[in-house]
């Protein structure tokens, strides 16, 4: 199998994710629920991610890191804090439906902020130009179709101008490129636990820049006998159980981001996105979406004008080459490029992945086409 669709899921772990998960179900109860040593261990596996995590993303007080299922938990939560009907929402032209579909159920009055795909003045042209409107902003870091790095910083310095709140999606950057919380002075912050952090699936920490309100609520294991959630993070937030065995995984899979650095994974990931691009130059019919490594993630999309892009899709994946085809949760994107009639077939890259690989995978496009 070649594995592809890391901008999914990271499928292919460090083996001290799984090994922490198996440990965690094994040894660790509830934080929180008790003072007994089972107890305990689990307190400290979430204290530890919370401290690793802080220092990964520059946040300066670990307790503003609140665990979360996934992304699309985290900014449900930032969104429902934020949103009422009728607020004015400025978005980029690429943001997921994690994104969208929560602002449209609260009924926001929505516009877009929108270039070509890797245009990085010109969306930041349409910010400018859009923002004096906005009460709220949210915007993605690394679009999950293209890779497009979008100016997160420069967007987070014009919301600072105005005086308008921002969001952040970082579901494609967290662990792949920088996410400095301090820099971006975000009252929000999601990324997933499952992408490029290397954690389990059902994991996800939201950044919070101070409390906000719940999504549900339930016990906290702190202030038992008040009946509302607490006051303070993270315990305002973090209703119910914790995930301690998915915790515990993510807690090895930011520490593996740490030790083989942020910058190595970003290069490592680009050069595979740069050599299947020359590799699949010359393929007659082939559209591929890349600016030359220049503002993009280690994310490839390409489509081909004779073959479909499920049809390419479904015959790499008889040759054990798993991708990701269709419009990738993410219809503004696609409209954004104009493949939205037919969407793209999407390459995710990891560290885990080989030039071999690549260069397997063109070869079999070529033949294919």
């Amino acid at each position: 199998m070649i594995y592809f669709d890391n901008a999914a899921t990271s499928m292919i772990k460090p083996l001290a994710v799984s090994r922490a998960v198996l440990k965690a179900m094994q040894t660790m109860a509830s934080p929180g629920r008790g003072a007994h040593e089972p107890a305990m261990r689990g307190a400290k596996v979430v204290f530890d991610c919370r401290m690793e995590a802080a220092e990964l993303f520059n946040v300066p007080d670990a307790e503003q890191i609140v665990f979360t299922m996934n992304a699309t938990h985290g900014l449900n939560i930032g969104i429902n804090s934020m949103v009422r009907r009728g607020t004015r929402v400025l978005v980029s032209g690429y943001e997921h439906n994690s994104v969208t579909r929560p602002l449209a159920f609260m009924g926001a009055d929505i516009h877009v902020a929108s270039s070509a795909p890797f245009d990085s003045a010109g969306i930041l042209e349409s910010f400018k130009k859009e923002l004096p409107w906005a009460e709220l902003v949210v915007c993605t870091h690394v679009s999950n179709v293209f890779g497009f790095i979008l100016p997160i910083y420069e967007i987070a310095e014009l919301c600072r101008r105005q005086g308008v709140p921002l969001i952040v999606d970082a579901s494609q950057s967290a662990g792949t490129l920088e996410v400095d919380y301090s820099r971006l002075g975000a009252e929000f912050i999601a990324m997933p636990g499952h992408k490029g952090l290397f954690g389990p699936q059902g994991t996800g920490l939201l950044i919070c820049a101070r409390p906000c309100l719940p999504l549900i609520s339930g016990g906290s294991g702190t202030d038992s006998i008040v009946q509302h959630m607490p006051e303070y993070l993270p315990d305002r937030l973090e209703a119910g159980t914790h995930n301690v065995c998915g915790i515990a995984g993510l807690l090895e899979g930011i520490r593996y981001v740490r030790d083989k650095g942020i910058k190595n994974i970003f290069e490592h990931e680009t050069e595979l996105v740069k050599s299947m691009t020359e590799s699949l130059s010359q393929v007659e019919g082939l559209e591929i979406f890349t600016n030359g490594r220049r503002f993009q993630s280690g994310v490839l999309s390409l489509r081909s004008s004779k073959l479909s892009c499920e049809d390419m899709a479904a015959a790499l994946s008889e040759r054990g080459i798993c991708v990701r085809t269709g419009l990738h949760c993410a219809p503004y994107a696609h409209r954004s490029a104009g493949t939205l009639e037919t969407g793209t077939v999407r390459f995710s890259f990891s560290p885990f992945n080989t030039e071999e690989e690549v260069d397997a995978c063109c070869q079999f496009i070529k033949d294919l086409l």
